[in-house]
């Protein structure tokens, strides 16, 4: 039987997680999660943005994710998990279905990260354009990852990043 995987894709606002965990999603044939898509749907059924449709959105991607891991599909979640209740959260998932845990953690040169945001629209129904004011207070409150990950520079050319990802994620085989 196929080993399952829970592949997290992480790190701050607009360091490449999105693009990357679309481009891994459609190479391994694995739903993704994405919570701020999440979120904006929520904010779209008129909730007031707040601390807790954040939580919703994690929530949300993780009974989600959940659902499909019973099914016996791989997934991918795409969120900053900056803090460690949302990288427990998905220990613990991977952990009740005796899947594979895979962590990708995004990041990029500082100058580049600073473009992508300000050149950046999302039209996200409910969520502010991300500031590079926001990025940097998010830097100071991003935990740092105590374990096994990927780190992957998508300052470098996307092809070589995904290539690198898919390498590594067919390592945890």
């Amino acid at each position: 039987m196929k080993k399952l995987k829970l592949i997290i894709v992480a790190g701050l606002p607009g360091s490449g997680k999105s693009t990357l965990a679309e481009e891994l999603a459609e190479a391994i044939s694995a739903p993704i999660f994405s919570v701020d898509p999440i979120e904006s749907s929520l904010l779209k059924s008129g909730l007031k943005r707040s601390f807790e449709t954040g939580l919703a959105a994690y929530l949300v991607a993780e009974t989600l994710a959940d659902e499909q891991l019973k099914c016996g599909l791989s997934v991918i979640i795409d969120a900053v998990s900056a803090v460690q209740e949302a990288r427990e959260m998905w220990h613990s998932l991977a952990s009740k279905h005796a899947a594979t845990q895979i962590i990708i953690e995004c990041v990029v040169d500082k100058e580049l990260h600073r473009q992508r945001i300000e050149s950046r629209v999302r039209n996200m129904y409910g969520i502010p354009e991300v500031t590079w004011g926001d990025v940097e207070t998010r830097r100071e409150t991003y935990l740092p990852w105590q374990e096994e990950r990927l780190v992957l520079d998508t300052s470098l050319a996307h092809e070589g990043s995904v290539k690198q990802a898919l390498e590594y994620i067919h390592l945890k085989e």
